[in-house]
């Protein structure tokens, strides 16, 4: 689509009441998708927009539905006029708080719908009547399956984020959705990225769309966010190693690391608290109370990283966010632009760090060429250098302190005390140092910095295979077969922690229930263990010990991929 002059909102075609309501909220210009998006809707066209996360989408599907919606319409009970489908729970409540601010002068209802929340909640809100119901494509199926949600007055249903919720695997839920929905009805659907499936879906239930497609704008000069880009090239038998030890280098009040599946969020959340490292795992696996637990230990500062797939992060609102890292490369330049975005918002610094391999250092010139901004490729810090970069914090710290007076009550103690002040300070130094770090210790270990040339692939490992985080620190397997009717289970504690035999049978003993007789064989390496347990127990077995502790450590329990 040709750069055209962007219209203020005033020449869209949108009422007073949203115009006021605007300009109340702080709006000036219209982005490039709200202003070919809006005109497009009003107009009652289909709309197939590929549009990034962060354009301005929300306004450009929301004040069009607004604005069509009668404002003398009689609300019947669960039967809404508009209907707006998400992925996640987090991006629900967002489009239904901004639709409240826009709509606000017009006396607009909308209620969001999403599954982990009392259903009867919802129901007491679409039993009063509401014009727009923001849903997931789950929960809003639950509702049509019990006849709280009724479909047929539905004039403008929009598909919000399309790509990630076929990604979540909804592709099934929206089917039986758009299928119900009133033949004479208006559909636009946003996405970020236009694969075969999406069209498939703009195929089957789009009439004529108009089709948009918005690049991200670029900043201008001086605008860009104030974000460091930093690239370490790592092998990958030493990636967790050289994730601990940038995490510990940066040593950031908040930071969110990206992982490719569920299972290398929860064995590197499962490894890192060993590391001294506050970590806890965000991915589609978890039910609504327990992301909702995350999110609150995450925001407060009781844990100061959170390991998530990009699903799980989707909608995620964190204002604190100072560091993003990339555990594994992202896919695409888009997905790496989406994921830094969420640090060096409102003004402040964010850092974005990204591990790779050698054979991959030319994404990063493809991430450059796309606009991502420069990337510094850099060597880990060794364990010298990171102790030095400690005692250079806490020497900020201190020299601070002493330039705001901090203790200066204390002088007259000190002269009549006799305390040699040089000693004293030392003491009170080396005190806060240790106070600051001592929980997350350095280990020694050099990370050895690849060579330029890709490795070759092995016959069994196909080079650019996503590789998980317990396997840096996983020696060839010697023996721990699985015997017949048994599997192994993987616990992500070993000698290191000073897990024993003994340990392992009880806690497989006590809290699943086996006797000893049906655990084994057992082989505990430094960081991580096997266990075998009956095939049939496997399952029950894995439930009982997430909910437990190994000698006063969580673990995490799962099937070995390797047996």
């Amino acid at each position: 689509m040709p750069d055209t002059p962007q219209k203020p909102f005033s020449e869209l075609g949108l009422p007073a009441p949203l115009l006021s309501a605007l300009t109340t909220l702080g709006y000036e210009k219209p982005t490039p998708v709200q202003g070919a998006a809006i005109p497009v809707l009003l107009e009652g066209r289909d709309v197939l927009a590929q549009a990034a996360t962060g354009t301005g989408k929300t306004a450009a599907f929301s004040l069009p539905m607004l604005a069509l919606l009668a404002p003398d319409r009689k609300r019947a009970p669960f039967a809404p006029a508009g209907l707006v489908l998400v992925p996640t729970r987090e991006l629900a409540l967002q489009v239904t708080e901004a639709m409240r601010g826009y709509g606000s002068a017009l006396g607009v209802h909308v209620t969001p719908v999403y599954g982990g929340e009392p259903i009867g909640t919802q129901l007491k809100a679409l039993k009063r009547g509401v014009d727009v119901v923001v849903a997931t494509p789950g929960r809003a199926l639950d509702h049509l399956d019990r006849g709280t949600l009724v479909l047929s007055g539905v004039k403008l249903v929009v598909l919000d984020e399309a790509d990630e919720m076929l990604d979540m695997g909804f592709a099934e839920d929206l089917e039986k959705i758009l299928s119900g929905l009133p033949k004479k009805r208006q559909t636009a659907l946003f996405s970020a990225t236009l694969p075969s499936r999406i069209q498939k879906i703009a195929e089957g239930h789009l009439q004529s769309p108009v089709r948009l497609s918005i690049a991200r704008p670029k900043a201008a000069a001086g605008e860009l966010p104030k974000v460091r880009q930093v690239a370490y090239v790592v092998q990958r038998q030493h990636k967790v190693a050289a994730l601990v030890r940038v995490l510990q280098a940066e040593d950031a009040k908040s930071a969110l690391v990206f992982c490719r599946t569920r299972d290398d969020v929860d064995e590197l959340a499962a490894l890192l608290p060993e590391k001294g490292l506050s970590a806890e795992a965000l991915h589609g696996g978890l039910d609504q109370s327990q992301r909702d637990r995350v999110m609150k230990r995450f925001r407060s500062g009781a844990v100061r990283l959170l390991i998530a797939t990009d699903v799980a992060a989707r909608g995620l609102d964190i204002d604190h966010l100072a560091l993003v890292v990339n555990y594994e490369a992202p896919t695409s330049a888009e997905i790496y632009v989406h994921r830094i975005g969420r640090t060096g918002r409102a003004g402040r610094e964010g850092v974005a760090i990204t591990l790779i391999e050698a054979s991959q250092q030319r994404f990063l010139k493809s991430l450059e060429r796309a606009g991502a901004g420069a990337i510094t490729v850099a060597q880990v810090p060794s364990a010298q250098q990171l102790e030095q970069q400690r005692l250079e914090r806490t020497k900020a710290m201190v020299l601070e302190a002493a330039r705001n007076s901090v203790g200066a009550e204390l002088k007259a103690w000190l002269a009549e005390a006799g305390i040699d002040v040089a000693e004293l300070g030392a003491a009170a130094v080396m005190l806060l140092h240790r106070e600051h770090f001592g929980s997350a210790e350095i280990e020694t270990a050099d990370i050895p910095t690849p060579r330029r040339s890709a490795p070759k692939a092995r016959a069994d490992s196909p080079r650019g295979a996503p590789q998980r985080p317990g396997s840096s620190h996983r020696p060839p397997r010697e023996g721990a077969p699985s015997p017949e009717g048994k599997v192994m289970l993987f616990v992500s504690l070993g000698t290191e922690a000073g897990v024993r035999p003994a340990d392992l049978v009880g806690a497989f003993a006590n809290e699943a229930g086996l006797s000893s007789r049906d655990i084994g064989p057992i082989q505990i390496q430094h960081r991580f263990a096997l266990v075998g347990v009956p095939a049939e127990r496997a399952e029950t077995v894995i439930k009982a010990l997430r909910q437990t502790t190994i000698r006063g450590r969580k673990a995490m329990v799962r099937r070995d991929r390797d047996t």
